[in-house]
């Protein structure tokens, strides 16, 4: 066997003795080459068998401790061994391996592996790797490339440091030494396996950077409770969390197994690790996307419509928004798991947004289909359009996450243009309301309206309003066109919010003045791109 070299051999010996499947060993004998792993297990274990048969020196015997009763078919020799050889049992056994014809280690074929409890077994073949391939086929999505992941049982760790510690104790009699780092991670050989049969199975490559996952979570009930003892051992590092069901996380037992001693780990587990009944399961096969997001403009005709879903106490006060008239259609398409909504500011439930729209973006989570092509954007674009009379998209496209940054950049820095219909208690004339259009860069204290005090922080904010015009109606209305910063309270500015905005329209024209109707005229980001809809 190629891979393996004379100094391997007791370690080979070892480990295939006490229950350890064959990429195991290559991974404690630190075979870093793919090819190895990949061969058919019956085949691997006829060729340690033939290795280990090989041996120049035909040794009959290697001693080694174990804690549980030895195997039937190893011979136990007469010892007389002192108190501090004893085991976390009080009595060490000194077993040796006989390299017969039938050896113990025929029975390494069929045992579930004490180190991997079967991961590098029964889940690396092919009925397993099509189970796996159909779940994902079933599940409809579109992808041209996969990344996969692996979630394994925590007590995996344990058991891993048990037989490094036990190989490591072997070397050492050989005047040889094995960094815990230099193991071939158990995810990492899964992985080497398990990759070229996807591959072949789903027909596209495995990518690391692929926003397609295809997930797998192992679980071995039989063994959960090992990992308990680290808990007395090491409390700091075990601590409840919300969101997780168990404080025995990976991260939190190897942060555990880094702090205990050896000599304690010894004294509460095993090494070697005993071998399991069962094999672990595949407690989920799940599959997911990566986001899509999807960018455009929209208009809002009514003065009945909120921007977002309006519910106050768990009631709800409208029957649409916005954000549901457009992601509806959108999530239909995608075959969505969920959206997120966002967009370039927002307008009051009674106004109206016009001219080129209010820029949006919609994080789609999980979709199924991802692939559209322009005309098909635009199919759907109309497809929201015809849908209600209350809103109207345009520039409907697919975007990058990255590019959603340039609708909030300098977002304090952007103008928006509005129309406001004023009116006023006392009788005016045109020339009244003529030095407002002479106003320019006009400087406002605006303290957090009174409306939305209950979900904003109380501040004054500094806002400008660069220009005016006014357009006389009559008497008491006349029509007042504002370009302002971005976050002006153009409400506020009218009727003065009892004294929080400073100046106000009725300040200005010293009289009470109030806001009967407001629009959005334009919102000043060059963003999403202009397309010839």
């Amino acid at each position: 066997m190629s891979s393996l070299t004379e100094k391997d051999r007791p370690i080979v010996r070892l480990l295939l003795n006490t229950g350890t499947c064959p990429r195991c060993i290559f991974r404690f004998c630190c075979v870093g080459s793919q090819t190895p792993y990949k061969r058919p297990y019956k085949d691997l274990m006829k060729e340690l068998k033939e290795f280990l048969k090989n041996n120049p020196e035909k040794e009959d015997t290697v001693c080694f401790e174990v804690a549980d009763p030895p195997c039937k078919r190893i011979r136990l020799e007469n010892t007389e061994e002192g108190p501090a050889d004893l085991n976390q049992n009080g009595v060490l056994k000194q077993i040796a391996l006989v390299n017969e014809e039938n050896t113990a280690l025929e029975s390494s074929a069929v045992k579930v592996c004490n180190v991997c409890l079967g991961i590098l077994q029964e889940f690396c073949e092919v009925d397993f790797v099509k189970k796996l391939c159909q779940k994902v086929k079933s599940a409809d999505y579109q992808f041209t490339s996969f990344v996969f992941s692996v979630s394994l049982p925590p007590q995996l760790s344990v058991r891993e440091r048990a037989a490094w510690l036990l190989v490591k104790q072997e070397m050492g009699k050989l005047g040889l030494s094995l960094a815990k780092d230099d193991i071939v991670q158990l995810k990492e050989a899964y992985k080497w396996i398990i990759h070229p049969q996807l591959s072949e199975e789903l027909g596209v490559p495995a990518d690391g950077k692929s926003l397609f996952e295809v997930s797998v979570v192992f679980a071995h009930p039989e063994t959960d409770e090992e990992c308990h003892f680290l808990a007395t051992a090491c409390p700091d590092c075990f601590k409840p969390a919300k969101n997780k069901q168990s404080v025995f996380t990976r991260m939190a037992v190897i942060k555990a197994l880094e702090k205990i001693k050896e000599e304690d780990f010894c004294k509460h587990f095993p090494c070697p690790p005993t071998s399991p009944k069962n094999f672990c399961v595949a407690l989920e096969i799940q599959c997911n996307n990566g986001a899509v997001f999807v960018a455009g403009r929209y208009n809002k005709y009514s003065r009945n419509l909120p921007q977002t879903p309006w519910i106050i106490d768990g009631e709800r006060k409208l029957e649409s928004s916005v954000e549901e008239l457009i992601s509806e259609h959108l999530m239909a398409e995608f075959k969505a798991d969920s959206f997120n909504f966002s967009s370039s500011g927002r307008e009051d439930v009674d106004v109206r947004t016009l001219g080129n729209g209010r820029p949006f973006a919609i994080e789609l989570v999980n979709p199924r289909r991802i692939h559209f092509t322009a005309e098909e954007m635009k199919g759907l674009q109309q497809t929201i359009n015809n849908s209600s009379d209350k809103i109207q998209v345009r520039d409907l496209q697919l975007v990058t996450r990255s590019a959603i940054g340039h609708m909030k950049e300098g977002e304090e820095e952007k103008t928006k243009t509005y129309s406001a219909l004023v009116w006023i208690d006392k009788a005016i004339q045109k020339e009244d309301i003529a030095f407002l259009d002479d106003l320019k860069e006009l400087k406002l204290d605006q303290k957090t309206p009174l409306r939305v005090l209950h979900r904003r922080p109380l501040a004054v904010r500094h806002r400008i309003i660069h220009t005016m015009k006014s357009e006389y109606i009559d008497e008491h209305h006349f029509r007042l066109h504002l370009k302002t910063q971005a976050g002006t309270y153009i409400k506020e500015f009218v009727h003065g919010d009892f004294g929080r905005t400073k100046p106000n329209i009725g300040s200005l024209l010293n009289r009470t003045a109030d806001i009967l109707e407001l629009d959005v005229e334009s919102v000043d980001v060059d963003w999403p791109p202009t397309l010839d809809n």
